[in-house]
């Protein structure tokens, strides 16, 4: 069981060199906690597929039926790469943007302009920097992120001037698993940027044990 494993490493690694110094260790834990979570093709050898994904296309089915657009982040590129097979294999018409793409507005423009393109794939990352997607009127975020405001600043992407539609998003949430846990927490500590410095890369601020034991729990 990975948490359980997780949890020995983490609580091993803070008993030698204390919380302050095993910020990384804890880092790596968790990203990989949140990926199974998600994605556990990404993280397993053993081919299980992602409960998450079959959801998100359940949701999708009636909404691109019905001639809706849609904007998809997710925190891990695989994330994507597995969405946009699956859109593949239904015959979704689907668009994707990362930190690597060049031709943004290209596409944008591909998404705003063209029926065809039902679906915009992106990272959260980019998809927080000024782009105007209005033709969407549903938000998926795939992979909850530590950092609320920048869930917030995806989800403005369609809710700019311009848009006509009342616009619909919605966060999916593994049950009882860490991004259950991540979310509990946000709410209580309003947002985990207050721990987090620089989203996922940088150092754990404020992150108590009785908070590593909650999540790890």
């Amino acid at each position: 069981e990975k948490q359980a494993y997780y949890r020995e490493l983490i609580n091993s690694q803070i008993a030698v060199n204390g919380i302050e110094k095993s910020q990384f260790a804890i880092l790596q834990a968790f990203n990989d906690l949140r990926q199974i979570a998600s994605a556990p093709e990404l993280k397993s050898e053993n081919r299980i597929n992602s409960s998450k994904i079959d959801n998100l296309f359940e949701m999708l089915e009636d909404i691109v039926l019905n001639n809706h657009k849609v904007l998809i982040f997710a925190n891990y590129l695989g994330s994507l790469d597995l969405i946009s097979d699956k859109a593949n294999q239904l015959g979704y018409e689907h668009l994707m943007m990362t930190g690597s793409t060049r031709n943004r507005q290209e596409l944008v423009d591909k998404f705003q302009n063209d029926k065809k393109y039902s679906l915009f794939l992106m990272t959260l990352k980019v998809g927080g920097v000024g782009l105007n997607l209005t033709e969407a009127d549903y938000v998926f975020i795939f992979d909850p992120w530590w950092n609320r405001s920048a869930e917030n600043q995806a989800v403005d992407r369609a809710h700019r001037m311009g848009q006509k539609n009342t616009v619909f998003s919605y966060k999916m949430i593994t049950k009882g698993t860490i991004e259950e846990k991540i979310l509990e927490l946000q709410t209580q500590k309003q947002d985990l940027t207050d721990m987090v410095i620089g989203g996922d890369e940088g150092g754990l601020k404020k992150l108590t044990t009785a908070d590593l034991d909650y999540i790890l729990g």
